[in-house]
């Protein structure tokens, strides 16, 4: 246990001929032992915000925003409902618009394609909205198989979306899982034969290692523009295994799925009790609630991680929103990753 006591860092405005430089606190106001935290020196911390609420790139010609709409959970209610999500989405900026062939088995659907089979129709229902999209899905999920990226296969299931979606190009094409049997030539062969088809504009990848990553790209003629792990406060993998250090070095963009853990964020239930204490803490602080700082946080890495957003109500699309504001400093963020991870940093 540090006996070291709590002292206080005294501010001093610092005026130069460049920017105003603010300094402040540690964690803003909020009393902590930093001594403790060996040879970091807090009492002399440029306050910075890391949260980026700017658009990002997304391969050769698109730009997205840093939250995108969800739709694994685009199933079982009437059409209006639904296409009530999709437009508060795209009126937030939520340009991005993710979905799967898989999507429908599960969470209230009763059929392999339902959500994209209900994006198609209300994109059918309301042309415009198609323009104002970037339309992302996935396919190389088959049950009872369950993957297949071989060329027959992933040629056959983009089709199939095509149709489902009622659109004439997917904007990006995803693999949604790896398939071990299926070599990385091939399946480079069959993107890059739906890109020169026109079928997709970009292709990426969910749920690679770094190393399945690494082998597909080696043998694509042009980059992949995404790579989709699952990423939240409660599931820190992709900070560890590679993947954004990969993306930052590719340009490939990173697009987090679950980013409140699968809810359990937003309840606090089957994560530490530290996690959901310092995500309060700063939730306070900051004006918000506890999902809306937690996807704050995803938003808060280098790489510029997309957080797709699953609910289907418009008014937490909205409250969700918020986290583009939210101001996290860089204690803030290390003070969350220890807090999941149960330990120090060194």
């Amino acid at each position: 246990m540090c006996s070291r006591p709590i002292i206080p860092v005294p501010i001093t405005p610092q005026r130069s001929s460049g920017p105003l430089i603010r300094l402040s606190y540690p964690s803003r106001g909020v009393a902590r032992n930093f001594g403790c935290r060996g040879s970091r020196r807090w009492s002399d911390r440029v306050t910075s915000r890391l949260t980026d609420p700017n658009r990002r790139p997304l391969g050769r010609d698109f730009q997205v925003g840093p939250l995108g709409v969800g739709c694994w959970r685009l199933v079982a209610r009437p059409e209006d409902e639904l296409r009530a999500v999709v437009e508060t989405g795209l009126d937030l900026g939520m340009n991005l618009v993710d979905t799967a062939d898989i999507y429908g088995l599960g969470w209230g659907g009763q059929a392999f394609g339902e959500a994209e089979e209900n994006l198609g129709r209300i994109l059918a229902g309301a042309p415009g909205l198609r323009d104002r999209m970037v339309l992302a899905t996935k396919g190389g999920i088959i049950p009872t198989v369950p993957y297949n990226s071989g060329r027959d296969a992933i040629t056959a299931a983009c089709e199939a979306s095509l149709r489902r979606l009622r659109t004439d190009v997917i904007d990006l094409y995803q693999i949604h899982r790896p398939d071990m049997l299926t070599h990385p030539a091939e399946l480079a062969g069959s993107l890059d034969d739906l890109r020169a088809a026109g079928k997709i504009r970009e292709a990426g990848v969910s749920n690679f290692t770094t190393a399945q990553h690494e082998a597909l790209a080696a043998h694509l003629p042009f980059p992949l523009a995404s790579s989709q792990p699952e990423y939240s406060a409660a599931h820190l993998a992709p900070l560890r295994d590679g993947t954004f250090d990969l993306c930052m070095r590719d340009g490939v963009l990173p697009l987090a799925w679950s980013p409140l853990g699968g809810g359990r964020l937003a309840d606090g239930s089957g994560v530490r009790a530290e996690l959901v204490a310092v995500i309060d803490r700063l939730a306070e602080r900051e004006g918000v609630d506890r999902a809306t700082l937690a996807v704050a946080f995803v938003l808060a890495h280098p790489s510029k991680p997309v957080a797709l957003l699953g609910t289907q109500r418009p008014d937490r699309l909205a409250q969700l929103a918020g986290a583009t504001g939210v101001h996290l400093e860089r204690n803030d963020v290390y003070d969350v990753i220890e807090a999941s991870e149960g330990a120090r940093l060194p």
